[in-house]
């Protein structure tokens, strides 16, 4: 019942809510990300959603597009601006995709909706993770963030569909305000972002 009805309730209950008292925070955000990043303020990507449906994630950007002599993207670490630092360590980039969630591609729990390159490497039970909307955060999030390696973190995002409740819902919600509030798990060791993921070696 929760799974099939409810959770949309509240998923776009929360979603409006927090748009609206966060709106002052994401006013200040745009303005100082525009002229961080040379008048791009947000991030926009292609996801795959629930039953692998590809939606457009928005989040605020946090990486300047500066290149090397041949053309290539600096490293991550090279193009993360200091503002964009602050407001991934408060996981503020995450904001706007409450707008995702307000129209329906996302949930505000879930699996973390990832790359769609990523969609031929999964096995059969890691692609489980798509039976449900993907989430602002979840259960492998909760669990160590960035830190955790992709196997440990498919298990996880599994685990979640299969035991998906209102319940647990909250427990998520709570723990990820405790590890925002510290700073923890953010990125992986060495790395500003998550290694990515190679298929099941």
């Amino acid at each position: 019942m929760y799974a099939n009805h409810f959770k949309r309730i509240f998923d776009f209950t929360v979603s409006l809510l927090v748009l609206i008292l966060a709106s002052p925070i994401m006013f200040l955000t745009t303005i100082a990300l525009f002229f961080a990043n040379g008048g791009k303020p947000f991030f926009f990507q292609s996801r795959p959603g629930k039953n692998e449906e590809i939606f457009r994630i928005v989040k605020f950007k946090t990486m300047n597009d500066k290149r090397d002599a041949h053309g290539s993207l600096l490293p991550d670490e090279q193009r993360l601006t200091s503002i964009g630092a602050f407001v991934r360590k408060f996981s503020i980039d995450e904001l706007p995709q409450m707008i995702n969630v307000l129209k329906g591609d996302m949930s505000l729990i879930g699996p973390r909706p990832l790359l769609v390159e990523y969609l031929p490497l999964y096995s059969k039970e890691q692609q489980r993770r798509h039976d449900i909307r993907p989430g602002i955060t979840g259960w492998a999030q909760v669990n160590g963030r960035n830190t955790v390696d992709w196997k440990s973190k498919f298990e996880m995002d599994v685990w979640y569909v299969d035991h998906l409740s209102f319940k647990l819902d909250l427990k998520i919600l709570f723990l990820t305000i405790k590890k925002v509030l510290v700073s923890e798990g953010i990125s992986g060791e060495g790395t500003v972002t998550m290694e990515k993921f190679k298929g099941n070696i």
